[in-house]
């Protein structure tokens, strides 16, 4: 699944693992989201958004031709 938490995570001054903690995840589980190996919740997605302040369509939307 393609995303921007990658760019969100890293504008907010983030790093993996301190994204994680704020979360209630693994450092592994951040960086399979970043990579789009890993589906989140939509939950998941939300906590991320609510962490690095940014919206679920900023960080998840993809449009239909990509």
């Amino acid at each position: 699944m393609e995303n921007r938490v990658k760019h969100a995570r890293v504008q907010a001054g983030f790093t993996q693992q301190q994204l994680a903690d704020q979360i209630g995840v693994t450092r592994q589980t951040i960086s399979l989201i970043e990579k789009g190996s890993y589906n989140p919740t939509l939950r998941l997605c939300l906590e991320i958004c609510y962490v690095v302040n940014q919206s679920l369509d900023e960080l998840f939307w993809i449009d239909k031709e990509e």
